[in-house]
C-alpha cells in the first residue's frame, strides 16, 4: 500500500512539475505563433496524432488500395482543393500557411506520418486534431473519398515528375495557386492569364 501511495505522489509531482515548467515557459514567451515550438511542444504535437486515435481505428486497413485512374484523379483534385493550402502540392508543408501555423504543418512525406497505419491516417482526416490547424473533414467528405486520400498520402514520398506535374495542372485548372520558388514557372502575366482562362473552363467534378 505504501508503494502505491509513493507511486501516486511521485506521478502527481512529475505532472505538476511539467505543468509548472510549461506555464513558466508560456509566461516568458507568450502565445505568439511566430516562435519556434519548444522540444516539448514538438514531441506533444508528434504524439497527439497517435494518442488521439482509438485502438480499434489503428487496425483498420485501406479497402481502396487498388486505385483506378478515376479514383486517382478524384483524390488529386480533393487533395489540391482541401489540403494543399497547408500541406503543399507535394505534401511537404512548404507553404505560407503551413510554415506559419503553430505547431508547424508536418511534412507528410516523412516517416513520422508514413509510419502511421491506414486507420490512423483515416481517423485524423475524418476527425481532425484539436489544438492544431488540422480540421475535421468527416462531415464534408464520404468515407471513400477519405480512403482515396490515404492512398494519395502513401504515394507522396515517391512522386514521379509526371505525377507532380499532374497535381500542379490540377491546381491550375481549379484556380488554386501553386507556390513556386523564384525563377521557376511562368511569369506573373502569363500565369494570371492562364488562371483566368482555366477558371472559366473548369467545372467542379469532385464528389463529396
Amino acid at each position: 500500500m505504501r508503494k502505491v501511495i509513493i507511486s501516486v505522489i511521485s506521478t502527481v509531482v512529475v505532472i505538476a512539475a511539467v505543468i509548472g515548467g510549461f506555464l513558466i515557459y508560456i509566461r516568458g514567451t507568450g502565445f505568439s505563433a511566430r516562435e519556434q515550438p519548444s522540444w516539448m511542444e514538438k514531441v506533444m504535437a508528434q504524439n497527439a496524432r497517435k494518442i488521439a486515435t482509438p485502438a480499434d481505428a489503428k487496425s483498420l486497413k485501406n479497402p481502396r488500395q487498388q486505385q483506378s485512374e478515376e479514383m486517382i484523379a478524384e483524390a488529386d483534385e480533393h487533395f489540391v482543393e482541401h489540403c494543399s493550402t497547408c500541406h503543399g502540392i507535394d505534401g511537404r508543408g512548404d507553404t505560407t500557411i503551413g510554415k506559419n501555423l503553430y505547431p508547424r504543418v508536418p511534412d507528410i512525406t516523412m516517416a513520422d506520418t508514413q509510419q502511421l497505419g491506414d486507420g490512423e491516417l483515416y481517423y485524423i482526416i475524418y476527425n481532425g486534431i484539436r489544438l492544431t490547424g488540422m480540421p475535421a473533414w468527416g462531415s464534408e467528405d464520404k468515407p471513400e473519398a477519405i480512403w482515396d486520400l490515404v492512398s494519395l498520402i502513401r504515394r507522396l514520398p515517391k512522386l514521379s515528375p509526371e505525377e507532380l506535374k499532374r497535381l500542379q495542372q490540377t491546381a491550375s485548372e481549379s484556380g488554386e495557386q501553386v507556390e513556386e520558388k523564384p525563377g521557376e514557372g511562368p511569369n506573373k502575366e502569363d500565369k494570371s492569364s492562364k488562371q483566368a482562362e482555366t477558371q472559366q473552363k473548369h467545372k467542379h467534378t469532385h464528389k463529396h
